[in-house]
């Protein structure tokens, strides 16, 4: 069995970070967590686990927490997530993005933490021509969000190079769902993704859902994408830190994602049976840089890991979301 090291999640109040401080605590894993709140929850944090609230580029902070937590791995997830705003705002991208990481990947070294899992995703590939699409698919992001995220590929490639450590960058596909036991999920007010978006339709949230796109190559003419649980994703982390602590010399790059994916109408329709309701469809343009169609190879990770997902069905997702999101109106009531 594999050595239970002590692990530092950045971003461990957010929405995937909350979830795999869960994981790595079911499994037994001495966890601690630093984040800065500005889009993460301190409620999201079990209350046993060590909380920092600070900053990934404070390498003096990152200094004390290694060694008062013994860290001897990081899983970081912290970061700005939003496409869209990562067009409109490009460098808070690559401050949040990439220029804190190279502090927090330079607090790394210099402690000679030797294992850091990262949060990268599939927006590193842009819009490719095949689908599926495999770690080996040219990596061509079109927005500042996949390039800043691309760039910390790039880093962890020449750490790995010239430092004792070695790294898995873990690239997500459509990250949905929340915790089966309702311990966390997805809370961050004006979320963009589409199950979040819907569920928030559906309980009367919002009042329509937009569909960017009717004329796809596609089934229904709508986009389609790979829809990941986020506890399986979590899980994923779990196993690949205890790949890179079996092989030290071994460094990983794998694709989350389920290999199947379900258009926008797909997703809609599963929460109207869901919640036996009709969700309002609001049928609109393309976005710019909208590929028809992002769907995970997922041979190499399921080739690596012993990674049995649990939750690959999008009803039981949609189901998870949807009790989440009527949890949050308790947790966090509308002002």
């Amino acid at each position: 069995m594999t050595d239970r090291i002590p692990v530092l999640v950045t971003g461990g109040a957010g929405y995937i970070g909350s979830h795999a401080v869960l994981a790595l605590k079911d499994a037994g894993w001495p966890v601690a967590v630093i984040d800065n709140l500005v889009t993460g929850f301190r409620w999201a944090v079990p209350e046993d686990v060590p909380f920092y609230e600070g900053d990934i580029a404070d390498e003096a902070l990152l200094a004390r927490i290694f060694a008062e937590q013994g860290t001897r791995a990081v899983m970081h997830f912290a970061g700005s997530v939003v496409v869209p705003e990562s067009v409109s705002d490009p460098l808070k991208y690559y401050l949040n993005n990439t220029a804190r990481t190279r502090s927090l990947l330079q607090a790394v070294v210099d402690a000679g933490v030797p294992h850091v899992i990262f949060s990268s995703t599939a927006a590193t590939y842009g819009t490719p021509d095949v689908s599926p699409v495999t770690e080996d698919t040219p990596q061509n992001p079109i927005n500042p969000y996949g390039r800043s995220k691309l760039m910390t590929e790039w880093m962890l490639a020449d750490m790995a190079q010239a430092h004792a450590l070695n790294y898995c960058a873990l690239r997500y596909f459509n990250v949905a769902g929340a915790d089966p036991q309702g311990r966390t999920g997805q809370s961050t007010a004006g979320a963009t993704h589409l199950i979040k978006v819907a569920v928030e339709a559906a309980l009367g949230k919002r009042g329509h859902v937009e569909v960017f796109g009717t004329d796809f190559p596609t089934p229904d003419g709508t986009g389609v994408r790979d829809y990941i649980h986020v506890s399986d994703l979590a899980v994923a982390h779990v196993l690949a830190l205890e790949a890179l602590i079996a092989e030290p010399a071994r460094s990983l790059t794998m694709n989350c994602g389920y290999g199947r994916g379900f258009s926008v109408l797909e997703v809609l329709d599963a929460v109207d049976r869901a919640t036996n309701r009709t969700i309002e469809r609001r049928m609109g343009p393309r976005r710019a840089g909208d590929p028809d169609s992002l769907i995970s190879d997922n041979a190499r990770i399921k080739a690596t890991l012993p990674w049995v997902p649990r939750h690959a069905d999008l009803d039981t997702i949609v189901a998870h979301a949807l009790a989440w999101e009527a949890r949050l109106s308790e947790i966090q009531p509308r002002s």
